[in-house]
């Protein structure tokens, strides 16, 4: 799967910190997507609801020294009038939090609900995939895919449709992060839209009621190959995940599924005791899956395997940067054993486990209380105590290699910690290049028109009916043919809007012809379905099917160590 690697990364601000979560694809947000509130949040067993804080109440002297700071900065400070005394407090915690270790953070009442909402995959809006696209220098927010039975679903929006308004408050040129932002909401609750249809150009107001919007932690799984399966497990672990493994896995091997490509990239992390059961899945009863170790014997635990009939068939996890904490928890499991060839990328290096605690006011924070170990031994954790926090999360700083330390896996095999998981064998993700990052705006737009049915000779393409949801799609399901492509180098050229030359619109035409596919498939059925497009040209996926054997070789070598 082609990423961009240039710093295309999208941000949260939470008080005075940030999280950075980078894209599959450019900044395509859900409506109301709960915030990716830090990459790699491993959660221990314990919920929001059972753990509290030991007071809720500050030694006098710190509370009086915190209440007289406030009142000398509203008083003398020049901008004191104007400030957010909650922003004021909320960074000097998340800042306390901070010189702890990079993952212990604060959330004020909405970013904590929010974080409460991830894990039940779900949210509360209207259910819609939204991103931004520029157009003479303009950056606008797009309707990009509707969720099946949401109420944008219901609403009849539709790929192209661009949001002018949000509740009579003009939106035009604002980041799409903004928009999601102000189109969420609580239950039950309306938000007014001022659409401007794709087909026609008018402006329509649209009232949607907000409701719970399903975000499964695995959005699709399918026959990749005849008799491989394929499971996107990029969404991270919530209290779902386990039962959501075990209905695709059910249903892959009524299609023959004879073999497993587990993708586990961009995988931020989640809740610990869901990777366990993840990992339960292929490894025999009595096998330690992981080890926690923390400060209090409450927090030193080691999870092991209850499975007595687990799957053996062919297993290659794919892993990258983006792979995180709870995911690595997984990969480090299969790659100990040698259950599993793991391929791709170095992952994201997150060995902490944070407990969620509840804070008055509807507040709440996630405190480091322990670290978790493969069942080597070996710790995931990256070194955090050099460079800043940004370079923490952008891995800007290089970890000694003294520092990593080895251990080995059941058939001998030297793996190390200190850095996350190394693959067995690494395979880079493409990026894009700067052209074709420029490409994508115009091919949205050129899109919008040919679904619209506005590119003169090309009306076929005209899509009107409601998105198809749940099809299994293939790159010859949609035919781009040459005397399409030259009509979108005469789009560009007519509008004047990009500066793009010919002679790199040819050289990227193979790129061209691809989104154009992919485009075309989310305006039809969806972005789920759209994915198995990039899928099928991704050569981390290719190289995964084709290492499946030497999966298996591997895991058979191990089953022989076992049984001496």
């Amino acid at each position: 799967m082609r990423k961009i690697t240039s710093f295309i990364l999208t941000i949260f601000v939470i008080g005075n910190t940030f999280s950075f979560a980078q894209t599959k694809s450019v900044t395509q947000i859900p409506d109301s997507e709960p915030f990716k509130l830090e990459r790699g949040g491993s959660f221990s067993a314990s919920t929001a609801k059972s753990v509290k804080p030991q007071t809720n109440t500050l030694p006098a002297n710190i509370t009086q020294d915190v209440s007289d700071a406030l009142e000398i900065i509203k008083k003398n400070h020049v901008n004191g009038k104007k400030l957010d005394y909650n922003e004021l407090v909320k960074s000097s915690i998340s800042s306390m939090l901070r010189t702890l270790d990079p993952h212990s953070n604060y959330y004020d009442s909405a970013e904590y609900r929010d974080l409460l909402d991830d894990q039940q995959s779900e949210y509360s809006g209207i259910g819609a995939t939204i991103a931004n696209y520029k157009k003479n220098g303009k950056y606008e927010t797009f309707i990009v895919s509707t969720f099946p039975e949401s109420p944008a679903y219901k609403a009849n929006l539709r790929f192209g449709d661009k949001i002018t308004a949000v509740n009579g408050e003009t939106v035009s040129g604002k980041d799409s992060g903004i928009v999601r932002d102000k189109v969420r909401g609580r239950k039950g609750s309306i938000v007014r839209l001022s659409i401007e249809r794709a087909d026609t150009k008018k402006i329509e107001i649209v009232e949607i009621r907000r409701n719970r919007v399903p975000q499964p932690s695995i959005p699709d799984a399918y026959l990749v190959r005849q008799n491989i399966g394929y499971v996107d497990m990029t969404e991270g672990f919530n209290y779902t995940t386990a039962e959501e493994l075990q209905i695709a896995l059910s249903e892959l091997h009524s299609q023959g599924m004879n073999a497993l490509v587990l993708d586990l990239r961009e995988n931020p992390g989640g809740i610990l005791d869901q990777a366990v059961k993840i990992a339960e899945n292929f490894l025999p009863a009595g096998s330690t899956i992981v080890t926690q170790r923390g400060r209090f014997r409450a927090d030193n635990r080691v999870w092991k395997s209850a499975n007595k009939s687990p799957e053996t068939m062919p297993l290659v996890v794919l892993v990258n940067e983006g792979s995180a904490s709870a995911s690595e928890i997984v990969a480090g499991a299969m790659q100990d054993y040698d259950r599993a060839l793991i391929i791709g990328e170095n992952t994201f290096g997150k060995g902490l486990v944070q407990s969620v605690i509840d804070l008055p006011y509807g507040s709440g924070l996630t405190l480091t209380t322990a670290k978790y170990y493969t069942p080597s031994g070996r710790s995931i954790q990256r070194d955090y105590s050099k460079g800043s926090f940004y370079d923490y999360y952008l891995h800007k700083v290089k970890i000694d290699e003294s520092a990593k330390i080895p251990a080995k896996t059941v058939t001998g095999r030297t793996v190390f910690g200190g850095d996350g998981i190394s693959p067995d064998e690494i395979v880079k993700a493409e990026p894009f290049n700067p052209t074709e990052i420029g490409l994508l705006d115009p091919i949205f737009f050129f899109t919008s028109n040919l679904i619209s049915g506005k590119v003169q000779g090309f009306e076929n393409y005209k899509h009107s009916k409601a998105t198809e949801f749940g099809k299994r799609i293939r790159s010859n399901d949609f035919e781009i043919s040459d005397t399409l492509f030259t009509e979108f180098k005469k789009f560009l050229s007519d509008e004047n809007a990009w500066e793009i030359s010919g002679e790199k619109i040819e050289k990227e035409k193979e790129f061209i012809t691809s989104r154009l596919k992919f485009n075309l498939a989310i305006a039809k059925f969806g972005s789920v379905a759209a994915n198995q497009l990039l899928i099928e040209d991704d050569p981390q996926i290719a190289k995964a099917i084709s290492a499946l054997p030497k999966a298996k070789q591997l895991a058979l070598a191990a089953q022989k160590v076992k049984n001496r």
